[in-house]
């Protein structure tokens, strides 16, 4: 049998933070996905709209990293539940912008308090200098991941 590459996963860190990721995303939908006929895409969108209304779907896909395809589908549901709102940006009336409807909010406030329990519970046994540590490395992780992929883009272009 030929040598291969090896790829120890568990030292891989896009695939352990894939891996912990899904797992704590189905964690927390397990709490809200049968009860507000939820998917964890749908929730995304809403949280950020909650958070930043007024965003153009393909923001909303930038801000979440997530597929545009699948962002326009879990708006596509959103709306029709009437769970968002759409309209036109007062600057440029060919952009629609979205936000949580009156439902929509409603749904919103009732899963804030649950994701915020459910991250208190997962956290809740690290010391807050290690939280305050965890943060750090997962924003300066997202500005090397940033810089990266500005550099690669360069890179291609040249």
């Amino acid at each position: 049998m030929p040598d291969h590459a090896v790829l120890e996963l568990e030292r891989f860190l896009p695939y352990r933070l894939s891996v912990l990721s899904n797992r704590i995303s189905s964690a927390i939908a397990g709490a809200y996905s049968q009860r507000f006929d939820l998917t964890v895409t749908e929730w995304r969108v809403m949280a950020v709209l909650g958070r930043a209304p007024d965003l153009s779907a393909n923001q909303v896909a930038q801000r979440t990293a997530m597929d545009k395809v699948a962002v326009s589908r879990a708006v596509a549901r959103l709306l029709e539940a009437g769970r968002l709102l759409r309209s036109f940006d007062d600057d440029d009336r060919r952009r629609s912008v979205l936000r949580l409807s009156d439902a929509g909010y409603a749904v919103y406030d009732q899963i804030v308090p649950m994701a915020l329990g459910f991250e208190q519970q997962l956290l809740g046994e690290l010391p807050a200098d290690e939280r305050d540590l965890l943060f750090r490395l997962l924003d300066r992780l997202d500005e090397l991941e940033l810089r990266a992929e500005h550099a690669g883009k360069d890179g291609a272009a040249a």
